[in-house]
């Protein structure tokens, strides 16, 4: 059984660190019942749900992504690129040990946001952003590197996270808002799409994708291509800079 690794939002997530965007109100309310939608989703599809402890101190602790990437039976326990998160670790790592999953972390001076990682295949593109710095991606590629899994470094500099600007598709294209993505040749198989929200997908199953409510022509555009996809509203993360990969960890069968 799959599992997915979450975390409910802090009352002041509000207050999250902000890179590229303005800040403006967040309901906190309605963040909590956004998330619920975006767990149940999973719930549904026979997921199971492992929720790390909450860490209401800590505005960013929902983005669980950025603090651990699952690569087959090891996790990767990351170091924040931002000072102020580096506090979510703790829990998310007693969360990790507690299920069993093998583990190695990224010491300083490396930083390494999960939010940074897209695997494609046995390719891992990470980006090279103002959370993710060389000596991260040098301890990431030193780890993966005995485990069948190539490192490629990518240039992020219009948005927060690699996975900000792009994602992949089952079939392992990688899709983005291009005007965001620095270079989209250095991907084998890129595909624009027409709004910046439609840049997120996580992918359910082989054939079906979740993605924001907020990218209705993106939407079409995929099931165009074949795919189902199962949309939901998380406007109030998208306020911070989130998105619906970021709001958990996938640990696949």
């Amino acid at each position: 059984m799959p599992r997915l690794f979450v975390r409910r939002p802090s009352p002041q997530l509000a207050d999250g660190e902000l890179t590229h965007l303005d800040r403006v109100p967040v309901d906190p309310e309605l963040a909590l019942e956004q998330w619920h939608g975006y767990v149940d989703v999973f719930r549904s599809r026979g997921w199971e749900i492992v929720e790390i402890v909450p860490a209401d101190d800590q505005p960013d602790g929902v983005f669980v992504e950025d603090a651990v990437v699952i690569f087959g039976e090891l996790a990767v326990l990351c170091r924040a690129g931002a000072p102020s998160r580096r506090g979510e670790i703790e829990s998310v790592r007693a969360g990790v040990r507690a299920s069993g999953i093998e583990s190695v972390e990224i010491v300083e001076p490396g930083t390494l946001d999960g939010g940074d990682v897209l695997k494609v295949g046995r390719t891992v593109y990470v980006g090279a952003s103002s959370r993710t710095n060389a000596a991260g991606i040098g301890q990431l590629r030193e780890v993966l590197a005995s485990r069948g899994w190539e490192v490629r470094e990518i240039p992020v500099t219009k948005f927060l996270h690699l996975k900000s600007g792009v994602t992949a598709l089952p079939d392992g294209t990688v899709v983005g808002f291009e005007p965001l993505v620095d270079d989209p040749s250095l991907f084998p198989v890129f595909a624009g799409v027409p709004e910046e929200h439609g840049t997120a997908v996580v992918v359910l199953d082989e054939s079906t994708v979740l993605m924001s409510s907020d990218a209705p022509a993106t939407a079409e555009e995929h099931r165009f291509r074949g795919l189902d996809v199962v949309t939901v509203d998380v406007s109030e993360f998208e306020k911070l800079e989130g998105c619906v990969t970021c709001l958990s960890v996938r640990v696949r069968d």
